[in-house]
């Protein structure tokens, strides 16, 4: 997190907030810079891949669905909006170990080489999707679920800005293992960085109801895309995974997604017929 507290630092912080009087290894800084980098950072990148994401590839259809609730959109804008300060409170306790140097991020690709880089990808990607995956069903819990998670899961159909719309404990907890990561394996904190850009915006695909998972045998058994996702909402007890099905298929919670599953039959039946 020193690489965004620079950026931050160069760009707002120091000219604007510090007036280049306080010390970024400041303590007080530190917890301050963290908070405003989650707030409005993670304001931004939200509003600007939920926005994009909801003109270039939301299908609209879902808007007419009777489980639609009207004016949706503005609700959903309000809850993540309201949580996203909320939910950096808790991100900022975590996060100023990492700034402080305890956890195992490291600077120089050479301390550990390219081929551990590469393999650090996919150890984040597996550790991360096991720790979500248990936490998210987990929160499915009847006391977790009721005073956790069920703001979330008041969108039966999802658009993009319900990505974000969680209860505050709800987005931390889900979020979390992006963070231990860190304090287990050694990570890259650029490649840190990008990566966790790169769940926020996948957060949000998944969202958008816009089946983008190739049609080819073993994409669709691998990757939890908006399709798998969309019956997550719709029916409640399935595809808890971020973005693998592997540990729904481990943990007997896997479903092939409903609406892919109806179009493939209603192309069997037309290939019949001719």
């Amino acid at each position: 997190m020193d690489i965004a507290q620079d950026i931050a630092g160069d760009w707002a912080l120091d000219p604007l907030l510090w007036k280049h009087q306080v010390p970024r290894d400041s303590t007080v800084r530190q917890v301050v810079d963290l908070y405003l980098i989650y707030t409005i950072g993670g304001a931004i990148m939200y509003l600007l891949t939920a926005v994009a994401d909801f003109y270039l590839l939301f299908d609209r259809k879902w808007m007419k669905d009777k489980q639609w609730i009207p004016g949706q959109v503005g609700l959903e804008l309000k809850l993540a909006l309201s949580s996203i300060p909320q939910m950096s409170v808790l991100m900022t306790i975590v996060s100023i170990w990492e700034l402080k140097g305890y956890s195992r991020l490291y600077d120089n690709v050479s301390d550990y080489g390219l081929p551990y880089f590469f393999l650090s990808i996919f150890m984040f990607f597996m550790f991360t999707d096991c720790l979500v995956y248990w936490f998210h069903r987990w929160l499915h819990l009847p006391f977790f679920y009721k005073h956790v998670h069920k703001p979330h899961h008041k969108w039966k159909v999802a658009s993009p800005f319900a990505s974000h719309a969680f209860h505050p404990l709800d987005g931390f907890i889900q979020g979390f293992p992006y963070h231990i990561a860190v304090f287990v394996f050694p990570v890259h904190k650029v490649l840190w960085i990008c990566m966790f850009v790169a769940i926020n915006m996948w957060t949000v695909s998944i969202h958008d109801g816009h089946f983008a998972v190739p049609n080819w045998k073993w994409a669709r058994w691998l990757v939890n895309g908006a399709a798998h996702h969309t019956d997550h909402h719709l029916y409640f007890n399935y595809n808890y995974g971020q973005y693998f099905t592997i540990w729904d298929r481990i943990g007997g919670s896997y479903m092939y997604p409903s609406k892919i599953r109806e179009q493939e039959e209603l192309e069997a039946k037309q290939r019949k017929l001719e």
